[in-house]
C-alpha cells in the first residue's frame, strides 16, 4: 500500500481506510470482512475472501495508532474458518479503542462471533445471519473423542457470541439445533429485526447510524 494514501480517505488494497480525518472531527478507521474467512488453507482463486494474516495486523495497528480514534467494522461474509474467525472476533474485542459493527447483507456462521465483538453492532433490515452447528471439512474420524472436540469448538462460538452480545448461550443452541427451516441443514437463519429481536445484534440501522454512533461513543471516552 502507498504510504503516502493512508489516512486520506483512499481505499487499500486490503479494504481499509481512515475516513475524511481532516474533514470530521474523530479519525475513523474503516475495515471490512467480506466473502469467506480464509484460514490456513487458501480460499479458491475466483472466491472473495477475508484473509485473517492480513486483519490481525490492521487491527493491532489501530489500536497502536494514536491517530486512530475508533474502528467501523463492515461484514458481509458467508462464514468460514473457524480458528481465523475466533481469532479476528478476540482481536476486535480486546480493542481499546471503541468500535461498531454494521452487518450488509449477511454475517454467516463465524461471522456472528466477528460482528457481536464490537462494542455495538448494527444490521441493517435486510441483513441476515445464520447460526449453525460447528461444520468439519475433509476425513472425519467417527469417535467420541471427535465429536467432544467439535463440541467444544461450538461452546467457543456460543460462549463468545453470548458474552459480546444478549442472547443466551442456551437460546444460541435452540436456533443452532431448528431442524424447521434451512433446507439442506440444521440451524436458523435471523433478518435484521430478528437478529435484535433476539438479543444478538444490538439495533437494526444503516452506515449513518453506525458513523453516528461510533463518534457518540468516542466523545462519551473522551469526556465530552
Amino acid at each position: 500500500m502507498d504510504e503516502s494514501k493512508k489516512g486520506t480517505g483512499e481505499m487499500g488494497e486490503l479494504g481499509d481506510t481512515k475516513l475524511n480525518q481532516n474533514q470530521r472531527k474523530h479519525n475513523i478507521q474503516l475495515l471490512t470482512i467480506i466473502g469467506e474467512i480464509e484460514g490456513h488453507e487458501s480460499a479458491a482463486s475466483n472466491t472473495k475472501a477475508t484473509k485473517y494474516e492480513h486483519l490481525l495486523p490492521r487491527l493491532a495497528q489501530a489500536e497502536d495508532d494514536d491517530e486512530v480514534d475508533g474502528v467501523l467494522i463492515l461484514l458481509n461474509t458467508m462464514g468460514g474458518d473457524v480458528e481465523a474467525g475466533l481469532a479476528i472476533a478476540e482481536m476486535i474485542a480486546s480493542l481499546s479503542k471503541p468500535t461498531v459493527s454494521l452487518v450488509l447483507g449477511g454475517s454467516h456462521s463465524i461471522g456472528g462471533p466477528m460482528a457481536v465483538a464490537a462494542d455495538y453492532s448494527y444490521i441493517v433490515p435486510t441483513g441476515t445471519m445464520i447460526v449453525h452447528p460447528v461444520r468439519s471439512n475433509g476425513m472425519f474420524i467417527g469417535t467420541i473423542q471427535s465429536y467432544r472436540n467439535m463440541e467444544k469448538t461450538q461452546d467457543r462460538i456460543t460462549g463468545f457470541i453470548s458474552r459480546h452480545s444478549n442472547i443466551s448461550q442456551k437460546r444460541l443452541e435452540e436456533l443452532m439445533l431448528n431442524s424447521s427451516q434451512l433446507v439442506k441443514d440444521v440451524g436458523t437463519m435471523l433478518e435484521g429485526e430478528d437478529a435484535v429481536k433476539e438479543g444478538m445484534i444490538d439495533s437494526v440501522g444503516g452506515i449513518s447510524d453506525a458513523m453516528n454512533k461510533l463518534h457518540e461513543m468516542i466523545d462519551r471516552k473522551n469526556g465530552k
